[in-house]
């Protein structure tokens, strides 16, 4: 749900050489980030309500009527070597104002966008992380399917390697790691909620349209510490798009996307609220190997944690060691483990901070996969 996720939660402004994020007629020359609360003008966009009409590879482009969007990638990478890799990419828009008027500006825009980007080092026991901020406009960010699919921020990308996107590419590098990964889709994308409409509360409109790509072969190039190695594994692709998703009592949110060794893959989470109870309208999808799904609503699953880790970066205390229960209507209930990978996977210094990890599974189910934990550091409450 990032599923981060996460920043996407924030109203971003860009204040550049005194010119608005929405106008301005010349070239910056610096520029800065004011991170202000969402806008309390929803009337000015889409919200989420009725079902969506979903059409691929459309709907893998932006929706600039809606406030919030996100293009969240996941993976677990293995090395020739051996060496073990998780990696998050995330792109997430968001609209400041309702204008879209069009403009002889190439600078003019009302959309921000910013991008996250984490890599773990299992082996090695290092996390590296970085983050961007940039305005929609004069090419330095933004997403499109025209001709091809293109989410992009400066040099960090997601490029169709084709014209129905089912292959894709990622390139991004920071300062110490750098990746080229060609992600391949198998199997349709697998609408969450109902029928892709995914309520965040009982009141109509905090939801967002949400769709998962959750398995994703992926061979490419990690870079690190001036080393080249080839690596191979799968990703999971989150794409959510809403205006004020979250109810006014959410504090923050624990989710999963999990693929089991066995084909299938997993997404279950909860959002918490301020009372310390678990929102009942967010549930889970499960996926099977053949592509079809299985909603899970609230009470088909339990997530508990075992024990805690403390961020030596923020403070925050997070939940760890999980043991995540399933009970399909088809089938029976199974139980399995969820054990991070590495301890510190947080991401923080980007504004808001937040714990994205690679995990692995075991039990009755065995595999690997992603943990996204969110309103430990900061509350999300009244940013999405």
């Amino acid at each position: 749900m990032i599923r981060y996720i996460v920043v996407g939660l924030i109203v971003l402004v860009v204040v550049i050489a005194g010119f608005s994020a929405i106008g301005g007629q010349s070239a910056p020359t610096e520029s800065g980030a004011v991170l202000l609360r969402g806008s309390s003008d929803l009337a000015a966009f889409t919200r989420a309500i009725d079902p969506w009409d979903w059409q691929f590879p459309r709907d893998f482009g932006a929706h600039p009527d809606f406030q919030t969007e996100w293009w969240y990638y996941t993976g677990n990478l293995t090395a020739d070597d051996g060496r073990r890799f998780g990696y998050q990419f995330t792109i997430f828009r968001r609209a400041i104002t309702g204008d879209s008027a069009q403009t002889d500006s190439e600078w003019r825009t009302n959309q921000i966008y910013m991008a996250h980007f984490g890599v773990s080092d299992i082996g090695g026991a290092r996390y590296f992380h970085d983050s961007r901020l940039m305005r929609g406009g004069a090419d330095l960010a933004g997403a499109t399917v025209d001709p091809m699919l293109r989410v992009w921020l400066e040099d960090w990308s997601i490029d169709g390697l084709n014209a129905d996107a089912s292959q894709s590419r990622i390139t991004a590098a920071m300062d110490d790691v750098a990746l080229d990964l060609t992600l391949t889709q198998v199997k349709p994308p697998a609408l969450q909620g109902d029928q892709g409409l995914s309520a965040k509360s009982a009141e109509p409109g905090n939801a967002s349209y949400y769709y998962s790509l959750s398995r994703l072969p992926t061979e490419g190039t990690i870079i690190i510490d001036g080393e080249t190695l080839t690596v191979s594994g799968d990703t999971w692709k989150d794409h959510e798009f809403s205006t004020s998703a979250l109810g006014g009592d959410a504090y923050g949110w624990d989710w999963f996307g999990l693929q089991f060794d066995d084909g299938r893959e997993l997404m279950v989470g909860q959002i918490r609220l301020k009372d310390g109870t678990r929102d009942p309208y967010f549930g889970g999808l499960l996926i099977n190997a053949d592509g079809s799904t299985e909603y899970l609503p609230s009470d088909a699953f339990t997530i508990d944690s075992s024990t805690t880790w403390t961020s030596p970066h923020t403070g925050a205390v997070y939940p760890s060691d999980w043991t995540i229960t399933v009970t399909p209507a088809a089938a029976d209930a199974f139980a399995f483990s969820v054990t991070p990978l590495l301890a510190d996977q947080e991401l923080h210094g980007g504004g808001i901070a937040y714990w994205e990890g690679a995990v692995q599974l075991d039990g009755a189910v065995s595999g690997s996969g992603y943990a996204e934990l969110t309103g430990y550091a900061d509350s999300l409450n009244g940013r999405f």
